[in-house]
């Protein structure tokens, strides 16, 4: 079981030496030290890759990922079916607090789950959130 001595840092297999890697080298040796059957794993856009999501649902987990330009045909792909949306799933307006007024929109869909190239889409959703400052308007 791997357990990173500091972030960036992995075990060399079958030395005391170490390596360096980034947050998406360290995903799976964190994840493999960790029971995750039925969690939930979210992440932002960078560890939005296609082995890491077969990984989490290889272990029996789910993913929540970003997608951003780091997976440009994707991010089209989904655009391009919010596009021109409709009346969003939910909406959500929070009480004044913080001298500001925040509303949160989000759409979802499954309509492309067959067809995006992204191994075990469930549902792909767009959140919009709109602020408003009292203050300035």
């Amino acid at each position: 079981m791997y357990h990173p001595k500091k972030v960036g840092t992995l075990p060399v297999e079958g030395s005391d030496e170490t390596k360096q890697t980034n947050e998406i080298g360290t995903f799976i040796p964190l994840l493999e030290s960790i029971d995750i059957q039925g969690k939930d794993i979210t992440a932002d856009a960078l560890l939005t890759q296609r082995k890491l999501a077969s990984f989490v649902v290889d272990r029996k987990a789910h993913y929540h990922f970003t997608v951003k330009g780091n997976q440009a045909t994707l991010k089209t792909d989904i655009a391009l079916l919010f596009e021109n949306r409709n009346k969003p799933d939910f909406v959500e307006i929070t009480p004044p607090d913080h001298g500001r007024i925040e509303t949160r929109r989000i759409w979802c869909s499954t309509a492309l789950n067959e067809h995006l190239d992204f191994p075990h889409v469930g549902q792909v959703f767009l959140i919009e959130r709109e602020t408003l400052y009292k203050s300035t308007g």
